[in-house]
């Protein structure tokens, strides 16, 4: 194979539409804007979720209950997703991070019974399950609580 044969596939690279070039570009006069109107004026056009003056559909909706805007809620990890490491290490929501099993830094880590573990780990995570922790208890690891203060 030769690098100077290779093309993208057919269909894949579309050109740029070129507005107000000429009416033979089939793009000129108007500009695609249409006719006068707000869509055809510069800095026209509506805000999001404006449904041309009928009551729009996020005012229509009744609202309920309080929505807290500071809810952290926890990120799950199974049991058997632990399976990675090694018999007897100690599990910390860093490891975690940089093995993949969670994504973000800072945020709670609730253990779960799902899937099979067969090594003794010693795990810190913000909550357990009680079936993680028995589980975890039984292959003679440890279940330990990182508290934080607030």
């Amino acid at each position: 194979m030769d690098l100077s044969i290779l093309k993208p596939a057919p269909g894949s690279r579309k050109k740029r539409k070129r507005v107000g070039r000429g009416d033979g570009s089939g793009h000129g006069k108007t500009s695609c804007r249409g006719h006068k109107g707000q869509g055809a004026r510069a800095g026209g056009g509506t805000r999001p979720g404006f449904e041309g003056g009928q009551m729009p559909l996020k005012r229509r909706v009744p609202k309920r209950g309080f929505h807290n805007p500071f809810r952290q809620s926890p990120v799950v990890v199974n049991l058997g997703q632990l399976e990675v490491f090694d018999s007897g290490s100690e599990v910390t929501p860093e490891l975690l991070l940089e093995r993949g099993l969670i994504r973000r830094r800072g945020e709670p880590v609730k253990v779960l019974a799902d899937g099979s573990l067969s090594k003794p780990l010693t795990v810190k995570a913000h909550a357990f399950s009680s079936k993680a922790k028995e589980k975890l208890e039984a292959l003679g690891g440890k279940a330990e609580l990182i508290v934080v203060h607030a």
